[in-house]
């Protein structure tokens, strides 16, 4: 098969995958923004005197001998919302034991401009309002909305979003966390201290659940409950019950153990369907991720789809009558919430991400310059979801609360179409450059996989796939091209694993970089493409054993997250450069077209010595 036709069966992996999130982001920010709508619309229609008698109807929960009475207002945001608190707990959890903030050189930059953002906008919306009496409701600016953020940058679409998108979700979990430490501690009402112990003992309770030997869900369950009605009677709000269960649960990167049971089981089901088989490999799978990823990856969609078009229905019918708009020009109130998000925001965020970087208290990951940051920056402002939650908890007066609904929507009009311009504008000023023609992030000995003298005067790039046929036989060409150059070339591996059509490639990629910690990196590499037909888990403990590897180290280190972020970064680097096809090489910076065989590598080194 040519080149040529190899790349033209290839289909773009990398950017299916991402569109998909993009989707799902949009869809979300979509319903969102259309119930928000539904709601003005409702509140504004000659229907409009029954929005609120509506949301006042009276509702009562309980379970056993405990009982709340609380509107429909109340059910949506103390209730409902307990259950998106969750999902952010999860979220903050996981990021903290598995993600982005692991790496603490990579979650410098994003975590010290979420502080800034936490800060500046208060200080701002305090400097306009200290005086007019609703200073304590700072509150409503220090937020960002998760959902419209990562939404309208899917709507927006900028070229390559990866980067930005990542460094937008760390700064979120950031600013989540800010928010929920706010709402403990500023906007709870007075302590019980009798409930309060009955509080403390439940957190003991969701503790030790993770070590129930069964009915671990229906315990967090049952004891999450009886958490909510705990902190509503000691005074805190109710919906922190969320954070702190979803803190509670543990996470984990898949084990080694587990994994290779719950292949055993898969298998034994194959060879002899039966209920039992099912059942056990039906358990043996869920069992093997942790409960976290579970309850994100299940409770997600309707959280998104159902709990926050809900909550903008129940909060954001604002009348925007002749008189509330009269009044919203002129209020302190509604500029401090306008300039805390959107001025607070933007110069928080982008401000503190240039005085890390001046500085080096952190880095950038590559492809991410000041003016994506300012755009994401601006974007930022969009402070719907936490902004309305805190406005009903901050502000008791009706019409100071409608003046600040007012001044949140208006932010966060003026945040997407600040963000939209300066994304727009800076793709125009500063165009991304050529796709793929330049290597995007130099050769970095300390981190690379590298073939030969770490300073040889020449060198070649290769992206790949251990799955990948082709990478397979481009092996042999570059055995030639370091035998014609001797110690005058050095060669470089990085992951390109694509997994729509090679399912074993991303495991392949962590299984080379677990061997790399045990300084095996080229011989697991040559057992991989020896036996690309057999890269399932157990094989590749199989190699590392033949390897002579340390098998609880390999094991450790094959998810760890460590190992997948490395992966994960050399992915990203394709994407900024639209790689989708392997193998891809490159010459010294500059990307390898046409043949790959090893003539045509020798030729294309030779000349780039000449050049």
């Amino acid at each position: 098969m040519s080149s040529a036709e190899v790349t033209v069966d290839r289909p773009s992996a990398l950017r299916r995958v991402r569109r998909r999130g993009g989707t799902t982001d949009r869809t979300a920010a979509m319903l969102l923004l259309l119930f928000t709508v539904i709601a003005i619309v409702w509140a504004n229609s000659p229907w409009g005197a029954t929005y609120d008698p509506f949301w006042d109807t009276d509702v009562e929960v309980g379970i056993g001998g405990f009982r709340q009475h609380l509107t429909l207002h109340q059910l949506v945001n103390d209730g409902l919302m307990a259950f998106f608190f969750f999902t952010v707990g999860l979220e903050v959890k996981r990021e903290f034991t598995l993600g982005e903030l692991t790496d603490r050189s990579r979650a410098a930059v994003p975590v010290i401009a979420a502080i800034a953002s936490l800060a500046l906008p208060a200080v701002i919306f305090l400097a306009l309002n200290a005086s007019s009496g609703n200073g304590h409701a700072w509150g409503i600016v220090i937020s960002t909305d998760t959902a419209f953020l990562l939404g309208a940058l899917a709507v927006i679409g900028p070229q390559f979003p990866a980067r930005l998108r990542t460094f937008l979700l760390t700064l979120a979990v950031v600013d989540d966390i800010g928010a929920l430490i706010a709402i403990a501690v500023f906007y709870s009402d007075g302590l019980q201290l009798a409930p309060l112990a009955f509080v403390a003992l439940l957190i003991v309770a969701l503790a030790l659940v993770r070590f129930l030997p069964v009915a671990r869900g229906p315990a967090y369950a049952v004891l999450g409950v009886a958490l909510w009605f705990a902190l509503a009677a000691a005074g805190v709000h109710p919906t922190l019950a969320g954070v702190a269960v979803a803190l509670l649960i543990p996470v984990f990167p898949p084990k080694r153990m587990e994994v290779e049971r719950a292949a055993e089981l898969t298998r034994a089901f194959r060879e002899s369907p039966n209920s039992v088989y099912a059942r056990d490999a039906t358990r043996s799978l869920r069992d093997s991720i942790s409960i976290n990823e579970r309850l994100q990856t299940e409770w997600g969609p309707y959280i998104a789809l159902v709990v926050l078009p809900l909550f903008a229905l129940a909060n954001a019918g604002v009348r925007l009558d002749p008189a509330t708009l009269a009044a919203a020009v002129g209020s302190t109130l509604v500029w401090g919430v306008v300039a805390g998000l959107v001025v607070g925001k933007l110069v928080g965020i982008a401000g503190a991400t240039a005085i890390v970087q001046r500085l080096r208290l952190g880095r950038l990951a590559p492809g991410l310059t000041m003016p994506r940051i300012a755009g994401g920056a601006a974007l930022s402002g969009i402070g719907f979801t936490i902004s309305l939650f805190i406005v009903g908890l901050a502000i008791e007066d009706p019409e100071q609360q409608d003046l600040a609904r007012v001044g949140v929507l208006a932010a966060s009009v003026i945040a997407f179409a600040l963000g939209w311009a300066v994304l727009t504008v800076a793709d125009r000023v500063r165009p991304p450059q050529a796709i793929g023609a330049k290597l995007m992030r130099p050769v970095e000995p300390e981190r690379d996989h590298i073939r030969g003298r770490a300073d040889a005067p020449l060198t070649i790039v290769e992206y790949g796939d251990f799955e990948c046929p082709f990478c397979s036989r481009a092996t042999g060409s570059i055995d030639a091209v370091v035998a014609y150059f001797g110690d005058e070339v050095r060669w470089v591996w990085r992951h390109l694993p694509l997994e729509q059509m090679h399912p074993h490639a991303r495991e392949a990629a962590q299984a080379a970089e677990a061997a790399a910690r045990q300084g095996r990196f080229l011989e697991m590499a040559r057992m991989m493409f020896a036996n690309q037909d057999h890269l399932e888990t157990d094989a590749l403990f199989r190699y590392a054993d033949e390897l002579g590897l340390d098998p609880d180290r390999f094991a450790e280190d094959l998810r760890s997250p460590e190992v997948v972020r490395r992966v994960e970064d050399d992915v990203l680097d394709c994407e900024l450069m639209d790689l989708h096809s392997t193998p891809t090489f490159f010459i010294g910076e500059r990307r390898h077209k046409g043949p790959y065989d090893s003539a045509s590598l020798i030729r294309a080194l030779e000349a780039s010595r000449d050049a």
